[in-house]
């Protein structure tokens, strides 16, 4: 009994002289997080390891649409066309490198040729819907259609097959059409379905709002370049200009500068059917 009551205090005090050791080298700022410095390998080797299981787990359900061939060739060129205008920059292609940015970032997105050595499509596919926190690689879940990430991941199966000429043949701007908008995604099915509160929460983060409005129910390091949004529910004006209702919220999200020319918040192209989900988290901020 005395020896489990020693081993449980000597836990205990390690675990207190941890959490101690933390805290100062948090608020003292020892912990450099220069991007010129790389993570210890252990460190590394752990954070990828949890990612790649965490990553499997999620998506080992997930399949094609039965509509989808992964190796039609319209939508691989669906899928060059968005990996030319949206992944190229930062994990580069076959004799294509990284762009500056891409080459600076820790931990490094590198070459996506040796992918389906790592990866299942369904992976690839989930892993391009959500993004991976803390790393860079953003989620393309609000950004593209469903239909272009399943392209995109049939894009990639190609690529440890292609040589630097096949692939600049591939992603022509004649040869592989141009990404779709994210206004070109909507449809009147997702206009005409209710709005849903809680992914609306999840695309003002996706979007970008909360990178200047400090949104309650966001983290985020409370910015001051937009008006917080704390209490919009309860407010009369939207903007000081619109009369507070959902359809105004949605207008004022989607068509900024057509009421307010000189306001600045910029365009972010947010489609219909996410503003309506956005405008629907916001009225629960009373």
């Amino acid at each position: 009994m005395r020896t489990a009551r020693t081993v449980l205090l000597t836990l205990l005090t390690l675990a207190a002289l941890g959490l101690a050791g933390a805290f100062v080298a948090v608020n003292v700022g020892l912990y450099d997080v220069a991007a010129t410095k790389q993570h210890f390998q252990p460190v590394f080797s752990v954070l990828e390891r949890a990612m790649r299981q965490s990553v499997r787990l999620r998506a080992r359900d997930i399949e094609p649409p039965a509509h989808l061939r992964l190796d039609d060739p319209q939508l691989l060129a669906r899928g060059a066309g968005c990996f030319r205008d949206k992944c190229v920059q930062c994990h580069g292609a076959p004799g294509v490198a990284q762009q500056d940015f891409g080459q600076s970032m820790q931990p490094l997105p590198g070459p996506l040729v040796d992918a389906m050595q790592h990866w299942q499509p369904r992976e690839i596919y989930w892993l391009t819907r959500h993004g991976i926190r803390m790393s860079g690689m953003p989620a393309w879940q609000y950004h593209l259609s469903d239909e272009d990430i399943w392209a995109v991941t049939a894009f990639v199966r190609r690529l440890p097959g292609l040589s630097p000429q096949q692939y600049a043949k591939l992603v022509m701007e004649d040869a592989a059409p141009a990404c779709p908008s994210p206004a070109s995604m909507a449809s009147p099915v997702a206009a005409s379905r209710v709005p849903d509160a809680r992914r609306g929460k999840l695309a003002l983060t996706q979007h970008a709002c909360s990178a200047c409005h400090t949104i309650p129910g966001i983290a985020g390091s409370s910015p001051q370049v937009g008006p917080p949004l704390a209490g919009i529910a309860g407010r009369t004006l939207i903007a000081g200009r619109l009369p507070h209702t959902p359809q105004n919220m949605v207008r004022w999200i989607t068509r900024t500068h057509e009421v307010d020319p000189r306001s600045a918040m910029p365009p972010m192209g947010v489609t219909e059917a996410d503003a309506r989900d956005m405008a629907a988290y916001l009225a629960t901020l009373d």
